[in-house]
């Protein structure tokens, strides 16, 4: 049965948090909001973390999952990013934006396309994500909480609880935010390439 926190979307629990960010650390999976809907995340290095996201979602290798960090400097320590590129993202960011770009060797390769090695990462504009990723002090591994044969992710926290009590270790509810994912661009050819439209504006990058 799932750990349920219900935390205040602007100003979160610092108890809540640092309960939430001890569990991510003893390898729980949770679902929690983000500034475009909820999402599944673990530890960055946890195989059980990751195989639990494939079989929730029903996910194949060639799926890329997001490291969800609290801030730029994070960000760099796990893609690789030239200087045209970089300006384009810290514009961008924080916000409903994933990019994709080459990882370094701080991926773990089991998080990376398996031919591309690249992965995707992004900086959320959420206050309870950013106060959990600040108390983690390390990005978390993420995907978002779309279950197989549904066109929308799930969005309030106790239905999440309901369907998926057994399958997650630990639910946080800051409240409904949304059902549109992130805007996806993929960087890893050195040209912006938008691979799904979502909640963050696409024209900075046509």
């Amino acid at each position: 049965m799932a750990k349920y926190f219900d935390v205040h979307p602007e100003n979160p629990q610092r108890r809540t948090i640092s309960s939430v960010a001890d569990s991510i650390r003893s390898g729980a999976l949770v679902a929690y909001p983000t500034d475009s809907c909820y999402a599944l995340g673990c530890q960055l290095g946890s195989r059980d973390g990751i195989g639990r996201i494939r079989s929730i979602r029903d996910l194949d290798d060639r799926h890329h999952f997001t490291l969800v960090c609290e801030n730029f400097a994070q960000l760099g320590r796990f893609v690789q990013v030239d200087n045209d590129v970089f300006r384009a993202i810290k514009a961008a960011t924080p916000g409903s934006y994933t990019f994709i770009l080459p990882a370094t060797k701080e991926v773990p390769r089991q998080l990376m396309h398996p031919k591309k090695k690249t992965v995707g990462v992004r900086i959320p504009d959420h206050a309870v994500v950013q106060a959990l990723l600040a108390e983690l002090g390390e990005p978390i591994l993420s995907s978002t909480l779309l279950l197989p044969d549904e066109d929308e992710p799930l969005t309030q926290g106790w239905e999440i609880k309901e369907r998926l009590d057994h399958v997650v270790d630990v639910v946080v509810d800051s409240g409904d935010c949304g059902t549109e994912p992130t805007t996806v661009i993929d960087f890893s050819g050195g040209e912006p390439e938008i691979i799904r439209r979502g909640a963050g504006d696409p024209t900075r990058f046509e």
